[in-house]
């Protein structure tokens, strides 16, 4: 048998597989275009901080023009990196992580990663540390937690562990390591458009226990309402985020004819109650206004649309993967600054009837 009719040895395999692949542009032709080194357009690649921005410029544009598209197992063996983040996550139904999950699967994929996502049963130390342990570290580089409620995050504060960990945390001061909304302003905004309409005060349906969004969004509402000298009805418990709960605190609130402003602590809890006040022959926002908040899709479609606080649920996604991808090249520095929310004006609101 001569050499030539001999079957490929596995070595020769791969290297015919590697000059398949090689036909398309690599690294150095788009070095070429941009009249760089193949390690400027590498970390440019990577999403590196310490380049010239002229020098990106023309990166991307060769990167662009070329059709340019790296090889990611060959970048994450290069790197000793696995190239993906893990997502730890609590309540998908509940609008803020189902929003985050979506930015953070869209900025992944621009960086090259991919993402994992692991969903939490309950908030036990032992679910929480078996989730960590599903997804880290050697299956993913980094892993963020979208599990805004305080025995979360209390778990993960007890943990030790050196994957690089972004949190969001709903309500709280600026922090190297977590995301926040400032949520209590948000909340202040929307008190505050109902009393200069010239509401004696604003009632309030509180989010259910235990989530850090229920807490901010209350001590928001108390504290326009004290800044402004007025006293503040009890606000009212929830078991659940539904629209069902809100319907249910409306029959209740239907029945006082004093209550002429409610602030609800999210969108379905609004849609609930104008459900319950229209039952009951009240009409929004002529005899009952009422503000949301989250600016859910849906909203302007309400009837009447609704008046709510609008909050970018999925920058928090775009920050976490900047963050995260920050922390594994050591750069991150300071703090994450909170993200501002905005008071979106529409049809349920209006001036009390005197």
């Amino acid at each position: 048998m001569s050499a030539s009719s001999l079957p490929p040895t596995p070595q020769s395999a791969v290297r015919e597989r590697a000059a398949s692949r090689s036909k398309g542009p690599r690294m150095i032709d788009v070095a070429r275009l941009a009249g760089v080194s193949q390690q400027t357009v590498s970390r440019v690649v990577a999403g590196a901080t310490n380049v010239a921005p002229d020098i990106r410029e023309r990166v991307e544009k060769a990167i662009a023009q070329l059709r340019y598209r790296r090889n990611p197992a060959a970048s994450a063996l290069a790197s000793s990196r696995t190239m993906t983040i893990g997502v730890v996550s609590f309540e998908l139904s509940v609008l803020g992580p189902s929003v985050a999950l979506y930015g953070i699967s869209e900025e992944a994929r621009k960086h090259g990663y991919s993402t994992r996502l692991v969903t939490l049963g309950s908030l036990d130390r032992e679910t929480i540390r078996a989730a960590l342990d599903s997804i880290g570290p050697d299956a993913v580089d980094g892993i963020v937690v979208l599990a805004p409620l305080y025995e979360a995050l209390a778990v993960l504060q007890g943990l030790d562990t050196d994957t690089p960990i972004v949190t969001f945390e709903q309500g709280t001061p600026p922090s190297p390591t977590s995301i926040s909304i400032d949520e209590v302003r948000g909340a202040r905004m929307a008190v505050r458009h109902l009393l200069d309409l010239g509401h004696e005060t604003v009632w309030h349906v509180q989010g259910p226990p235990g989530w850090m969004a229920s807490t901010a969004r209350a001590r928001g509402w108390a504290d326009e309402l004290s800044a402004a000298g007025r006293a503040a009805p009890p606000p009212i418990a929830t078991s659940d985020w539904s629209a069902a709960e809100g319907y249910r605190v409306g029959q209740q609130l239907s029945r006082d004819r004093s209550v002429t402003a409610v602030f609800a602590a999210n969108d379905p809890f609004a849609l609930g109650l104008t459900k319950a006040f229209d039952d009951a022959g009240l009409r929004v926002p002529e005899d009952i206004s009422v503000v949301g908040f989250d600016n859910v899709k849906e909203s302007p479609f309400f009837r009447p649309a609704l008046t709510t606080v609008t909050l970018d649920f999925e920058a928090i996604g775009h920050i976490a993967v900047t963050r995260i991808l920050a922390m594994i090249k050591g750069e991150a520095e300071g703090d994450i600054p909170l993200i501002e929310p905005a008071l979106v004006i529409r049809d349920t609101t209006a001036p009390p009837r005197r």
